[in-house]
């Protein structure tokens, strides 16, 4: 199954999903609370996807809907990447 967004994108997201089994796909609509995304964690991964994405994410899309869900989170930062050649 293909998706959306980069692997480092998935590899520092699921670093901060403790809920998730490692063998088990991230789905684009899955609930981040509900795989043990806290505050903390978001945290956390915010300056995890700032690091593996080499971007800065402005602070307007700290949103608690932009981190609902993968997909979300994707679609906010993933329009921060410089465009591949």
């Amino acid at each position: 199954m293909s998706t959306p967004w980069t692997p480092q994108f998935e590899e520092a997201l699921r670093a901060h999903l403790p809920l998730l089994p490692a063998d088990q796909d991230l789905a684009a609509h899955a609930r981040l609370a509900t795989l043990g995304l806290d505050s903390l964690a978001t945290v956390q991964l915010l300056v995890g996807l700032e690091d593996a994405l080499d971007v800065l994410i402005p602070d307007e899309l700290l949103t608690p809907e932009n981190f609902a869900t993968p997909a979300a989170l994707w679609t906010a930062v993933g329009g921060l990447l410089a465009p591949q050649p």
